[in-house]
C-alpha cells in the first residue's frame, strides 16, 4: 500500500513554473559573474568581491560587445549614422551594461548579500555607467541632457528619463 501513496504524492507534484525572460537572464548573468570571479588568478570567493571586480567584469565584457563606439581622432566620431566601416573597436552599450548591473544588484541580495555590502550598488558603478553613456552618446552625436527633477523621484525614474534619444 505504500507503493500507491508514493505514486499518488509524485502524480500529484506539478512542474515549478518556467522563470521569466528577466529571472532567466539574472540566473544566467549571476553564473557568469561567479565564473569570472573563479577564473580570477588567484580566484576570488564571492565574499571578497568588491565594486573594483565588478568594474574589471564590465571592461572583460567589452570585448563581446557589438555596439561601434567611435574613437575621438575617428572622421565618424559624433555621427549616429556613419555612411561607411571604420576600424573603431566595439564596446558593451551602455543600455545593456545598466540593464546587466540592475539585474547583479537583484541576483547578489537575492543569493544572501545584504544591501549594505552589494559591490553592484557601488558609487564607483554608477559613475563607471554614466562616464560610458556619456562617452558613447559623444561618440554617436546623441546629446543627454539631464532633467530636472521636478519632485522627489525614486533615481530609477530619473535615469529612464534620459535614456531617450534626442
Amino acid at each position: 500500500m505504500s507503493g500507491e501513496g508514493s505514486s499518488r504524492s509524485l502524480g500529484d507534484h506539478q512542474q515549478p513554473p518556467t522563470p521569466s525572460r528577466y529571472e532567466s537572464q539574472k540566473r544566467r548573468d549571476w553564473n557568469t559573474f561567479g565564473q569570472y570571479l573563479r577564473n580570477q588568478r588567484p580566484p576570488v570567493p564571492l565574499s571578497q568581491c568588491n565594486c573594483n571586480h565588478v568594474l574589471e567584469f564590465l571592461r572583460y565584457l567589452d570585448q563581446f560587445g557589438k555596439t561601434k563606439v567611435h574613437l575621438q581622432g575617428c572622421m565618424f566620431y559624433g555621427q549616429p549614422e556613419p555612411p561607411a566601416p571604420c576600424t573603431c573597436p566595439l564596446r558593451q552599450a551602455w543600455g545593456s551594461l545598466d540593464a546587466l548591473i540592475g539585474r547583479l544588484r537583484a541576483a547578489y541580495e537575492e543569493n544572501g548579500g545584504t544591501p549594505e555590502t552589494n559591490p553592484f550598488a557601488s558609487g564607483a558603478i554608477r559613475v563607471y555607467l554614466k562616464e560610458v553613456r556619456e562617452c558613447q552618446a559623444k561618440a554617436r552625436g546623441i546629446p543627454y541632457k539631464k532633467k530636472k527633477k521636478k519632485d522627489q523621484q525614486g533615481s530609477r525614474g530619473c535615469r529612464d528619463a534620459t535614456m531617450h534619444r534626442r
